[in-house]
């Protein structure tokens, strides 16, 4: 299955998350989409609660169902807790760091300046988004993207970077200090229905 294009906004308020990160889509209409979407009392069946953790986790990051299921082989062959070990592989995404160092205002976007040529790690230039950051990285941008406009209005509105993380607002640059622990993580996410759903 290819990456999904459609709307995002539509898809968030499917899952009942907003997958921006803005909360903007479900703030005006918190229901799903369609003629439905108010009304609707169906009960989800366990299989159903585990597809829908599965596709909430897996369209947040921006994946393909192959490289979400990938990355899930490879957390359970870690040592620790399989579901914690997999939303921290997720969290060292290169795009998701961009994201998360306030360079980009959405995952998407934070893809597309990775994809784009526009970020380096240790000054050699990635463009690889699923590319795997090792704690002591910096992150920043190529000298000729420093003033970017995107970047410029994504910093402006940002106003948090996570504790794992270092920022320099005025080299616009980012040092990936540690491995995020599961409570800095995303507490809408119950990543049990997802080993549960990988393990039928």
């Amino acid at each position: 299955m290819s990456r999904y294009t459609g709307p995002s906004w539509k898809l968030s308020r499917r899952l009942g998350i907003s997958l921006s990160g803005t909360g903007k889509e479900i703030e005006k209409r918190p229901y799903a989409p369609g003629q439905h979407g108010p009304t609707q009392r169906k009960k989800i069946s366990e299989y159903g609660l585990q597809l829908q953790e599965k596709q909430k986790l897996r369209h947040m990051y921006g994946m393909t169902e192959r490289q979400f299921h990938n990355l899930f082989v490879k957390a359970g062959k870690q040592a620790g807790v399989h579901g914690e070990n997999f939303m921290i592989l997720l969290e060292t995404r290169l795009d998701n760091l961009v994201y998360r160092l306030g360079l980009a205002r959405t995952r998407r976007a934070a893809r597309q300046l990775v994809n784009h040529g526009h970020v380096t790690v240790d000054g050699k230039r990635v463009d690889i988004p699923s590319y795997s950051v090792k704690p002591g990285q910096v992150i920043s941008l190529r000298e000729k993207s420093l003033n970017l406009t995107a970047v410029t209005e994504a910093l402006e509105v940002n106003t948090f970077v996570p504790e794992y993380l270092t920022f320099d607002a005025d080299k616009k640059e980012g040092t990936f200090v540690r491995l995020p622990e599961r409570s800095e993580l995303s507490s809408e996410i119950n990543e049990a229905y997802i080993v549960e759903f990988y393990s039928r």
